[in-house]
């Protein structure tokens, strides 16, 4: 496992009571004596619904809102809405409160953990989350942290790290890894062929003659990339110049074509396999093919397998086990909150047990809606 990358998930990850603005004063439900408003709700649906991956998929849930992983969702942000509250009131009355330095110091230890600032800001923006955001919600997690020091230890011996070190090896384990910077010369016989067949001066080619076209395309492509592959034998020093200006890979071209460091698995088979047989500061002897397209491969760094030696991650892994241990100890005392505190669903639609009854509604027409298009596929099928 590594360390820094357990850290920067944590620091992430540990930002689970996003602070909430007003967009609208209409209360949805009481708790105690505090009211979560529908604004509140909103923003934070709007945080969750634009979360990485649902933004990384291209799924926008809020387009029905009868849908079952919008219902699903609504009923967490629901309960964390309540959860927030109940502890929001607790650290009131508990008179716990936190500075900007506190905060200042916080972000100073994350930056620390993951790198640099750079790093921190890559991971913010690969999540969706922007600087100031982060701050406020990096708040509520100090706040939280110290609710956890009052609740009770969360002090971690070193029987307890080691204990987890020798019983999570594989965590620590890394396999083979490869440096590489590459330029890509794209081909796509398919694509290619629908762009000549979408050209009007195409228009009386028959099959044959499109197909001429788009081998004569691919040929202007292999003589690119082996006009590119000698020049970058000639001077390999060029090598990341050639990229910026010639690579199609246009995320790494920026960078000089570099791939950074990865595992044969994160590579389809035919660039691993080349990539793996070459020693750092070559260059591929001939242009590699995989199914993107022609590659120019150059290894600059290897990285052998091997174990992290646990001193070496002692304090992460203090760190992680300290911080499962606040989790648990303010996960009790939210179950303590919640049995013991007053919950109106003023506007009944947030009431758990209507949307429980919302997802068992949209799954049963889910499953109709499967058996009638199976039905009609069946259908279909006998008549052909």
């Amino acid at each position: 496992m590594n360390s820094k990358k357990l850290l920067a998930t944590l620091a992430v990850s540990a930002v689970l009571f996003a602070g909430c603005g007003l967009k609208s004063g209409e209360a949805i439900i009481k708790v105690n004596d505090k009211k979560i408003t529908q604004g509140q709700f909103d923003e934070m649906m709007d945080r969750q619904a634009g979360s990485g991956t649902l933004k990384a998929l291209g799924v926008d849930i809020k387009n029905d809102k009868n849908n079952f992983l919008y219902l699903l969702i609504k009923d967490r942000v629901v309960n964390e809405l309540i959860v927030k509250t109940l502890l929001n009131e607790e650290i009131e009355k508990r008179g716990i409160e936190v500075s900007n330095e506190d905060v200042e110091n916080a972000v100073k230890d994350i930056v620390n953990k993951v790198g640099s600032k750079e790093q921190l800001d890559a991971l913010l923006k690969q999540n969706g989350i922007t600087p100031a955001q982060f701050k406020k919600d990096l708040k509520e997690e100090v706040k939280m942290k110290k609710l956890a020091k009052e609740l009770g230890s969360s002090s971690v011996s070193d029987a307890e790290a080691k204990k987890f070190y020798n019983d999570n090896k594989a965590k620590f384990t890394t396999p083979d890894k490869v440096r590489a910077s590459h330029i890509l010369v794209s081909v796509n016989p398919e694509e290619i062929t629908e762009i000549i067949k979408s050209d009007a001066k195409n228009k009386d080619l028959d099959e044959a003659g499109v197909k001429a076209k788009v081998n004569e395309e691919i040929k202007a492509k292999e003589a690119k990339i082996n006009q590119l592959l000698a020049e970058a034998k000639k001077d390999p020093t060029q090598f990341a110049k050639l990229a910026k200006e010639n690579s199609e890979d246009t995320t790494t071209a920026v960078k000089g074509g570099d791939l950074g460091f990865f595992e044969a698995k994160e590579m389809v088979p035919e660039f691993s396999k080349a990539a793996f047989a070459m020693k750092p500061n070559s260059i591929s002897d001939k242009p590699v093919r995989t199914q993107y397209g022609y590659h120019i491969i150059m290894v600059t760094d290897r990285a052998a397998a091997g174990t992290t030696p646990y001193e070496k991650v002692q304090n992460d892994i203090k760190g992680y086990l300290e911080n499962q241990k606040q989790v648990e100890l303010i996960d009790n005392l939210t179950e303590s909150l919640k049995k013991n505190a007053k919950i109106e669903y003023v506007n009944p639609e947030f009431d758990p047990a209507q949307v429980k009854k919302e997802v068992q509604e949209s799954i049963k027409n889910s499953e109709e809606t499967a058996k009638k298009v199976k039905k009609e596929a069946d259908e279909k099928a006998k008549k052909k």
